[in-house]
């Protein structure tokens, strides 16, 4: 994807993938970012970015468990520290819930990511950028 985040449009279709309710009522999943910082060194044509990415899920009935599953998984593949490192466990997933009827809630969930963006010079003087994998080690590339 060129011009924004991967890794919030991942994870959103990655939970419509998995939760009917999300992918029939998509207007029920907000998404946004918090919190940016970027990470480079000088002269190079690659950063980092780290962020928080808030996520509300309103008027959900079948409890976060549901939701918390399918985003576990998609937290091991696309970031596997907040599962693998005892300092991201600490505060890198969080939620907090509104009871709003008996039979629904509104979720919000806190994630701490990370994106490696390598940026390309193309022949007319522009860039393309290539969002990279995690990295085989887990501190990063910076």
């Amino acid at each position: 994807m060129g011009g924004t985040m991967n890794k919030p449009h991942a994870l959103r279709a990655a939970l419509e993938a998995a939760l009917p309710e999300l992918r029939n009522n998509p207007d029920r999943l907000t998404m946004w970012t918090e919190d940016g910082q970027l990470a480079t060194r000088p002269g190079e044509l690659h950063f980092t970015l780290h962020y928080t990415l808030k996520l509300v899920v309103i008027e959900y009935g079948r409890g976060i468990e549901s939701i918390l599953l399918p985003l576990l998984d998609w937290v091991a593949v696309n970031e596997p520290p907040l599962l693998q490192n005892p300092e991201a466990r600490a505060d890198g997933l969080s939620f907090r819930s509104e009871i709003i009827s008996h039979s629904a809630e509104d979720i919000e969930i806190t994630l701490k990511l990370s994106e490696r963006v390598k940026a390309v010079k193309d022949a007319a003087g522009g860039f393309a950028f290539e969002y990279l994998g995690e990295p085989e080690d887990p501190p990063g590339m910076f």
